[in-house]
This record gives C-alpha cells, structure tokens and sequence, in this order.
C-alpha cells in the first residue's frame, strides 16, 4: 500500500501538484512571518542583546528597556561593592528630536550614551573598537546604516538633535530599535544632549559584568531589594531581554494580531490542500473501488491517502525551506530585521505537516465512494 501511494503520486503528480504548493507556500508564509516577528520584536532588546553585561540596573518595574527612568547614581556604588562584579558602567538613555541638515521635519531618535573605551560593555558586539574609538570625538555619533536615508544625513554630514548639533562619524549594523531610531553616542555627548536638568546626576540604567555569569541569577537576586541607595532593580541580561521582547509581544497587543493571521494562513492553507487531495481521491475512485473489490480493505485505503498527504506535507515543506532560506537572505540583505531559530524553523515546519495530515484526514471521507458497486454502473 505504501508503494501504491508513492507510484501514484508519481504517476498522477498534476492532480497533487496544487496540494504540494499550497503545503510549500502555507510554508514559507508561516516561516516569514514568525522571521519577521522574532527579528522586528527581537529588536526591542537590541540595548541588551548587543552588548556584553551580565545584569541590568533600572527602576523598578520597568517593562521594556526604552521604557527606563533615571535611578540614582549611588546604585552604581552598590554594584561595586558585590565581590563577584568585576565591571560596571552606566548607560544614559535620551528621547530626542532629531533634525537633519535641511531641516525637513523632526525624527524621533533614542540616543544612547555609552562608555565609548575600548573594554566598554554597551554594543560591544555591535561596534568595532576603531569606530567605538570615534565617539569620544566632540559631539560624534553613530547610527545604523539602514537609517541613514530616513534621518537624510550620510557619514559626515551634521544634524541637530535637541537644539544641539552633532556629526555623524560613522555607521554599523545592529543598531537599529523598535520604536525609534537608535543614536548612539559617547556618555559626555548624551548628557550635553539631555534637556532635562534633573538627569545631571541620574543615570537610566547601571550595567554590570561578573566574575561568573553562570551566577548571574545568584548575584541579581542578592542585589535587589537595598533601598539605602535608592529605588532600584536588578535583572539578568536574559531575563530583561525576554521581558523587553515578550512586552512588545504581547502588551501592545501586536502578539494578538500575528497569531490571529498565524491561524488564517493555516485555516486557508488546510482548506485548500483538503480541497485537492479530495479532489485527487475522487479522481482515482474507481482505481479505489477495483482495489476494494480485489479484497482491500477501506482501512488499507486510508493508508495510502495518509501516505499521499504525508509525502505531500514533505514535498512542501523542502519547497518552503529552500525559498525561505533565500528570503532570508535577500531580507537580510536589505536590511530587514529578520530572525528564525531552530525551535521555531521545527515549531513551523511542525505545523505545516500537521496541516497536510488534517488534509489528509478530512480526504479519507472520500472513500466512503469507493464501493465495487460503482464499478457496474
């Protein structure tokens, strides 16, 4: 039976071929879109994931890091005084109107203001050491090289942010936020941006490295809690990445919408790769009854159209994994933030197979047809 499946298959390819791209496309929509949710909302944690530190320092409550407020410098102190930080370093976070040199409108940008020494912990897997080295040039700052054309300025040129002009010294990737645009620029920089007074001796967050990141539960939970320096918290880099990425998710209510169309692409994906092998089925209906009047039973024909639903859900998905991966490389090629892991490459492909198994399933009531009596009429 199982070699019956395949030779018809082979055989009559043209009535399974709609099935198979229906599979193949349901694929690569699925693999798309999750890309693109993991490396837009992955973005959200761009301050964290880039850089080196082991733990965070923030106000209490914070939900997302560009939701940060400015905590007092004594927390600083605090991290310090653990014996297993062996670095720490503030990271000053500014919202500020960027204004290009035409002045065409203002930009909402993010800048951040980094230790900009060659062991600094913020965007150390982000920034070169000889372009780190720039911003401690006066008023120099770096952007992304995606966000060049929407600030209308090029390596360089002058732009205006908050009533301040700065110089564009340089670009690199993976610098780009959600929400904004990330400007990133040396900590005397940042503060002579800050238009706020009461940020002179507030920093947004304090990041720290360890001895032993394994410890960094350890460490963060020892830390928290000392309100002799003021309010504060304390979170692993793992821990305030996911919360960051899991807000923006899920609490704007952006998580809703994808799943929403996640489940539209699969309810249409299984009503038109049903439809086929229905189709398919009927179309061989007597092949089916001559079997049954040979001795076969209907339980033996329902293998042979699971193993037909089967290998179609394979050829679909080798079709979706081969244009996917050159999706995403043409993505990231044009600088589109895109980000598949191998749980959720297995999680979508997983969910496409299922897909041609229900089918599959729904294809069998088609059988109910395949009576030798159809044979004398």
């Amino acid at each position: 039976m199982v070699a019956l499946a395949r030779k018809t298959l082979i055989y009559e390819w043209r009535r399974f071929l709609p099935a198979v791209v229906a599979v193949g496309f349901a694929g690569l929509l699925q693999l798309l879109q999750v890309a693109l949710v993991l490396g837009i909302f992955g973005s959200a944690a761009v301050y964290i994931t880039g850089s080196s530190g082991d733990l965070w320092a923030g106000y209490p409550g914070t939900q997302s890091v560009n939701l940060g407020r400015s905590i007092d410098a004594g927390v600083e102190m605090r991290l310090r005084m653990d014996p297993d930080v062996t670095a720490v370093e503030p990271f000053h976070w500014v919202d500020a109107d960027w204004r290009g040199p035409n002045d065409t409108g203002g930009v909402s940008v993010f800048v951040s203001g980094i230790n900009a020494r060659p062991d600094g912990m913020m965007f150390a897997h982000a920034l070169p050491l000889a372009l780190r080295a720039r911003l401690n040039e006066p008023d120099a700052v770096i952007v992304d090289k995606a966000d060049l054309e929407g600030l209308g300025v090029g390596v360089g040129d002058s732009a205006v942010i908050n009533g301040h002009r700065v110089r564009v010294v340089g670009v690199s990737s993976g610098l780009r936020a959600l929400g904004g645009v990330n400007v990133v620029a040396s900590l005397a920089t940042a503060s002579t941006l800050d238009t706020d007074p009461s940020n002179s001796s507030r920093m947004t967050y304090f990041v720290a490295k360890l001895r032993n990141p394994a410890e960094a539960d350890q460490v963060a939970a020892r830390l928290r809690g000392n309100t002799a320096f003021g309010s504060y918290d304390v979170w692993t880099a793992r821990d305030f990445a996911r919360r960051s990425q899991l807000y923006w998710i899920f609490d704007t209510g952006a998580g809703a919408g994808v799943l929403f169309l996640a489940g539209i692409v699969f309810l249409v994906g299984v009503v038109i790769t049903s439809q086929t092998l229905v189709a398919a089925v009927i179309g061989s209906i007597r092949e089916y009854a001559t079997l049954n009047a040979l001795g076969v039973g209907v339980g033996a024909l329902r293998k042979v159209v699971m193993e037909q639903a089967f290998w179609v859900g394979a050829l679909g998905l080798l079709g979706s994994a081969v244009l996917g991966v050159l999706a995403l490389a043409l993505a990231r090629s044009r600088s589109v933030p895109v980000a598949l892991g191998p749980w959720a490459t297995v999680a979508c492909l997983s969910l496409c197979m299922g897909l041609a198994i229900v089918s599959g399933l729904a294809a069998m009531r088609s059988l109910r047809r395949a009576d030798p009596a159809t044979l004398l009429r």
